[in-house]
């Protein structure tokens, strides 16, 4: 936030005790250097683990609180299966902590998963959510279910596409069918000014101070 970024994007998943934390992997082994998946230990057992630069594992509720009121927080459900009923207690214990929150209206929900984004829409239509895609990959699996294939199914408030898949021609067709455009992740500043020109609504980045600078130069060219 001090650098000019106007929120974060952070992904969730429930914990075995089903508290709803932060952490990106399905598994320790990466960042902690261990084997226990996230979803087969407890909340405590979670406090526990430290991560390679000291860093302790926080909930969804804690780290709301500690972005504070003005922050917009992208929140990415994590899941990559194809159990309902998990995606079901996911959704719905991400709506709970959004709603004790009162976080309404500073969170915007994605997930690359169809089923959660349907989930969400279905019991907090009120609260912006949107579809993530990405480009086709080897051995990315179910590669269908990661694509903007549903959209005209789930209707969300955004599109979260890859940038590669951003040209003036996608991202115009994007808009004129309502959709913000979120593209990630952009680093650099000459892509960053491109997709500016051509409308999207919003970058997400791993260094914010750069983007902020390359959408300056952007408005300034176009004399806005």
């Amino acid at each position: 936030m001090a650098e000019g970024a106007d929120g974060v994007e952070l992904d969730v998943q429930r914990c075995a005790t089903g508290e709803v934390v932060v952490f990106h992997d399905d598994d320790l082994a990466r960042l902690a250097g261990r084997p226990e998946r996230i979803d087969q230990l407890s909340l405590a057992r979670l406090r526990e683990v430290r991560l390679s630069r000291g860093e302790a594992i926080p909930t969804l509720a804690e780290t709301l609180e500690a972005c504070g009121p003005a922050a917009l927080v992208n929140i990415e459900i994590k899941h990559s299966g194809l159990l309902p009923a998990r995606c079901r207690a996911l959704v719905d214990a991400l709506a709970e902590v959004v709603a004790r929150a009162d976080a309404d209206q500073r969170v915007l929900i994605s997930s690359f998963s169809p089923g959660a984004i349907w989930r969400w829409r279905k019991i907090r239509p009120d609260v912006a959510s949107g579809l993530l895609f990405e480009r086709p990959r080897p051995f990315r699996r179910p590669w269908p279910l990661r694509t903007d294939i549903f959209l005209p199914l789930l209707r969300p408030r955004a599109v979260h596409p890859e940038e590669s898949l951003c040209t003036r021609d996608s991202v115009a067709r994007w808009r004129r069918q309502g959709y913000a455009v979120n593209a990630w992740t952009v680093d650099a500043p000459e892509r960053i000014m491109e997709l500016a020109a051509m409308g999207v609504s919003g970058i997400i980045t791993n260094d914010p101070a750069r983007a902020r600078s390359a959408l300056t130069l952007t408005r300034r060219s176009a004399g806005g």
